[in-house]
């Protein structure tokens, strides 16, 4: 079947149209976006995105414009995504380290506690542990962070609940 009218059926929701065109990019999609990030769990995790999200956006396709370029630009997208959260979280813990160290240098009871809430951060949910960065870190209000991950300010206070939910759990002791 041709590229275009491949394109054509999948923005007009044909299922085995799309089956075809993920059979035919799923391996070179996944080395293409293993190349650029380097695990291959989170590779897995954006190639499936991507088709995901070209399929849920199939509505929207320029059909004038190659699918294979548009399906790359998505996974090129949530590549990048991944690097902010990334940043995100390295730059709190940093200024966690950065604050104990400037409150008490010889405070190994402080450095033991800002490991255990690293420790916690890392176990949360990723979308929890995202929202908890955007709010604490980034300084972003409920509403904000809503908006920027399309979902509603009632999903972000739950996340929030649950995240204080589990710092205090654990530090309870």
């Amino acid at each position: 079947m041709n590229e275009k009218l491949l394109f054509q059926k999948i923005s007009e929701g044909d299922e085995f149209a799309f089956k075809i065109f993920f059979t035919a990019n799923y391996s070179s999609l996944y080395a293409y976006v293993i190349s650029h990030l380097g695990n291959s769990d989170q590779s897995e995790d954006i190639t499936q995105q991507a088709f995901i999200n070209f399929w849920t956006k199939r509505a929207q396709l320029d059909l004038t414009k190659s699918p294979r370029s548009y399906l790359y630009t998505i996974a090129y997208n949530l590549f990048l995504d991944t690097k902010r959260k990334e940043k995100i979280e390295y730059t709190f813990i940093a200024q966690m380290e950065q604050n104990a160290i400037l409150e008490d240098n010889n405070d190994e009871e402080l450095q033991k506690k800002i490991k255990k809430l690293k420790r916690v951060i890392d176990t949360l949910p990723d979308r929890c542990r995202t929202i908890l960065i955007l709010n604490k870190i980034e300084g972003l209000k409920y509403k904000e962070i809503a908006e920027q991950l399309d979902i509603s300010i009632k999903t972000v206070e739950t996340q929030m609940r649950i995240a204080f939910q589990k710092i205090r759990e654990a530090f309870k002791n």
